[in-house]
């Protein structure tokens, strides 16, 4: 993954360079730490076939800790361009008492088994400030998401994986409400629920302005999708503790 990392840095700086050459264009990067908490990760592959199992109910989950980059620039204080990376990775491990039949491979009850979910966010995000008042902005837009994820089990010295790469249109929305200078309240992420299946990842965040170019910012972070068709289902449920700064320039 590395690799995608350096991909997905080297995209940022693009965007910061030569994203705009005008004077009205502010550029913001915005950096955040989170202790992630599984509170659901069920899974059945195939969709159609496979054992239906619990990556934290079944299986015990790592509490993990990751981190965001989101990096872009605001166009004349009313059109957002960006690109975000978002990387996640949760490790469980434990036993269970049945047998599991897992991307064409059988597990035989009580085997060790040692699970990894992975699901990395690449995203290119358009937002336009549509309210703007001294104590309130609304922006909303579209983001495009590239998926790079794999479910990975494996003991008895048996290993199967199931990846899967792929392209997801999203909503993308921030508001922020100035309650009570320099604090506020910020509502952010991406969301959209189709026929395919359902993406949900919002921050509610408390900031604090530490001064005219730098935000900080702490606060809660839900991550929650899944599919059901014959080749995969999927449904997870992850909480993030986050904190964060974000710099204007």
């Amino acid at each position: 993954m590395t690799g995608n990392y350096f991909i997905a840095l080297l995209m940022a700086l693009t965007v910061l360079l030569f994203g705009s050459t005008t004077v009205s264009a502010e550029y913001v990067l915005n950096l955040q730490g989170a202790a992630v908490f599984t509170e659901k990760n069920d899974i059945r592959i195939p969709g159609n076939s496979g054992t239906k199992f619990s990556l934290s109910d079944d299986l015990s989950a790592d509490t993990t800790y990751t981190g965001r980059l989101e990096a872009g620039y605001i166009h004349k204080a009313k059109d957002y361009f960006g690109i975000t990376v978002a990387p996640l990775s949760v490790d469980s491990h434990g036993r269970v008492d049945r047998n599991i039949d897992y991307a064409g491979t059988t597990f035989p009850a009580g085997t060790d088994l040692q699970a990894t979910f992975r699901f990395d966010s690449y995203r290119v995000t358009w937002r336009r400030k549509f309210v703007s008042r001294d104590d309130l902005d609304v922006w909303l837009g579209v983001s495009g998401n590239i998926r790079d994820a794999a479910i990975t089990v494996e003991g008895g010295g048996q290993r199967a994986e199931k990846a899967n790469t792929g392209f997801v249109p999203l909503i993308n929305f921030l508001i922020d409400w100035r309650f009570s200078q320099p604090w506020s309240l910020r509502v952010a992420g991406d969301a959209l629920v189709g026929p395919q299946g359902r993406a949900e990842d919002v921050l509610f965040a408390v900031t604090y302005d530490a001064n005219a170019a730098t935000k900080l910012f702490a606060g809660y972070r839900i991550l929650e999708g899944g599919a059901d068709n014959d080749e995969v289902y999927t449904f997870s449920l992850f909480s993030f503790a986050v904190a964060g700064v974000e710099v204007r320039f």
